[in-house]
Order: C-alpha cells, then structure tokens, then sequence
C-alpha cells in the first residue's frame, strides 16, 4: 500500500503550512495570541475558513468539502508543527463530527454551513467533575419541557467553552442512556466561566439550569456516537501530536549542531547522538501508527481500538521527546522564551485530552483475551 501523499493532499500540506506559519512561524507571536481571549487569532480562523478547512470533512451539500481523514490528518500536523491554537479539532472534528454523525439534515445544514463558513464555532461540552474520559454523562441531566427539552447540571472543561456560540451537550436522559442536545450560547440559564490552561488553550466551567436545548438527531441513548466521535478525534489529536513532535526533535538536533560545548558542537559527543537516534526513531513509529489508524477510518474497521492505539504510542513518545528536547537544551529548555518548553507542554495537554496513555493501555488490555492465539508455524489455535 502506498502511504504516500498524492498531489492534491501535497497542494493541501503547503497551503496550510504556508498559512499557519506566517500566523505562528515565530513563536513570540503565538505566546502574544494566548495570553488574551479567546486564546486564539480570531482572523486566522476566517482564513481557515476561507480556504475550507473549517468544512473539510463535511458533505458538500452541507458547506463542505467531502474530504476524508488523511486530509483531516494533514491539517492537524501542521496545526501541532507550529501549536497553532485554533480549536480546530475541538469544533470541526468532535463538535462538527458529532453534529454531521447524529443531526438531522435540517441540523446538519443550519450548523455545518455555519461552522465551515467560520460563523460559528461549536464545543462538545462532554467531561465532568469526577469522572475520567467515558461516553456517557451523569452530572447534566435533561428533562423534557412541553415541545422541547432543559438541561441542569454542569460540565468542566469544556474546551473553549467560553468563546462558543453553540454547545454540543451531552446529558442524562430520564430513561436511562445519554443523550445529546444543542444549546445556543446567549440561551437562558446558561452561565460560563473561561480560564487559561496551561498550555495557552481556554477552557471554561459551564453550568446549565433549566436551560432550553434542542435534541440532537432522533433522539435516543447516543453514547455510541460519541465514544466514536472520541475515537475521531483521539486520531486527528495523534497527528497533532506528530506534527509537535516534529518540530521538537528539529529544533532540538539543530541546537546540537550550532551549541558548542569544549570547543565543540554537541553534535560531536556521541551520547547526545544516540538520544537524538532514539527520539527520531519514536516520533517515525508514532506518525506510522497515527496514520494507521487514519487509513483504519476509510476501511470501516475499528476506529475505537485504533484510536486507543495511537493514544498509547503517541502519548509515550510524547512524553520521551518533549522530556529529552528539554534536557538535550540543557538550561535554555526550561525557559518561557524558548519554545521546546511549549511543546512539551501542548504534548502533555493533548495527552489528556479524552484520555490519556495509560487510559489506552487498560482499554487495550482488556481486550487481550478476546483475540484468537497464533501459531507462528500454523493456523489460528482454536
């Protein structure tokens, strides 16, 4: 199989690249786009918008571009080479996707065209306090009101739950089953309190009390949707992560051939050889594992194991090549002027973002018992 990209997917690669490294080439101009709300360059993202990235994975009978995941894949590289903050995975591939997988043809066109013409900027308001990355919600609960629905309850964090105009909301149904809802982001009993993570990103607390919402899609217990959803956006997360990996490990083995030490470059001692080897060597099995579990996405298969898959690979060497490009720049690593400190920061963000490695590893495990023993000189052992 050629994994190779084609022309088009290239064209697509430059573009993007060409656009975010103008808006973040230096790193002093992102550290001055997060350190004031929304935690990102609001004319960036009309930009993505007006090249159709904002729609790329949406039919385009619903604003979009009928890309598939490679090309999802794409975009969010080159969003971690250079930590662009725009929320693009966080409202195109989980808001977005939700609503593209679950809504009716009237939701999918009120908000896809909304999202991908850059009016709107939806967030899966999901996780809650006291509960570690599942599918399901408890602490929101919805309540059926005459003709439409409330919500009460709250959810903390949402990821840029205080910039956007509409929130995808997941909620306990009356019958048992989670639910999912939109509620606009002016609705009534609605109250939202942003913050800064560490990383520069926003997250926000968001209480809900008797809020008007609208049911998403038929209705139903929709925690297959999202545990999916999840999965999609574990995988696009991956290949953020590749892309921050990327540019951890070039800046780290061009400080060892421009930093002296005795005399020398650090290139020239060949410990600090060795561990630039090793880091190549994690950050190529974690972008060959992230683009597995993409092509997985086009066949239909498992998208849920995979997804844990790259979680776990990504989600060490996150940790193995954020920790050594530090060390390997000695004092200057540790820096807020120095931009390997950020990676790793980011790094370990995305880590925790719907769960992290160690989060993959018990999910994985679980399922060992499950898969047939192999003869490695025969057939499958019954």
């Amino acid at each position: 199989m050629d994994f190779t990209y084609d022309s088009e997917q290239n064209d697509l690669r430059e573009a993007v690249a060409a656009l975010l490294t103008r808006a973040y080439g230096d790193s002093e101009a992102r550290r001055k786009v997060t350190k004031t709300d929304p935690g990102f360059d609001e004319k960036v993202w009309t930009q993505l918008a007006e090249m159709g990235l904002l729609g790329l994975p949406f039919a385009e009978e619903h604003g979009g571009m009928g890309a598939g995941p490679v090309e999802v894949a794409i975009v969010a590289e080159e969003i971690g080479r250079v930590l662009a903050p725009e929320p693009f995975i966080e409202a195109v591939v989980l808001a977005g996707g939700l609503i593209d997988a679950v809504g009716t043809d009237a939701q999918k066109g009120e908000f896809l065209e909304a999202v991908a013409g850059g009016t709107s900027l939806p967030t899966f308001a999901h996780a809650e306090i006291g509960t570690r990355w599942t599918p399901t919600a408890s602490a929101v609960t919805a309540t059926e009101a005459g003709d439409g629905w409330t919500l009460s309850g709250a959810k903390e964090p949402v990821p840029h739950g205080a910039r956007a105009d509409v929130l995808v909301v997941s909620a306990a149904l009356p019958g048992g089953g989670t639910g999912l809802f939109v509620v606009q982001g002016d609705a009534t009993g609605l109250s939202r309190t942003g913050y800064r993570n560490h990383d520069g990103t926003r997250s926000a607390n968001v209480r809900f009390d008797g809020t008007p919402a609208t049911q998403l899609g038929t209705g139903g217990d929709q925690t297959q949707a999202i545990e999916r959803a999840q999965a999609v956006a574990r995988i696009a997360y991956s290949h953020e992560s590749v892309g921050a990996m990327d540019t951890a490990l070039r800046t780290t083995t061009e400080y060892l051939k421009t930093r002296k030490q005795f005399g020398v470059t650090l290139n020239k001692f060949q410990a600090l050889n060795f561990r630039a080897a090793d880091m190549y060597v994690s950050l190529e099995l974690a972008r060959s594992i992230a683009l597995w579990a993409s092509v997985v996405q086009l066949s239909d298969g498992d998208v849920v194991t995979a997804a844990d898959r790259a979680r776990l690979l990504t989600s060490r060497t996150g940790r193995h090549i954020g920790k050594d490009a530090i060390q390997l720049h000695g004092g200057i690593g540790v820096t807020a002027e120095y931009k390997v400190g950020h990676y790793t920061s980011r790094l370990t963000a995305i880590d925790h973002l719907l769960g992290d490695g160690d989060f993959a590893a018990d999910r994985l495990a679980a399922k060992v018992g499950s898969y047939p023993t192999v003869d490695p000189l025969g057939a499958p052992y019954a």
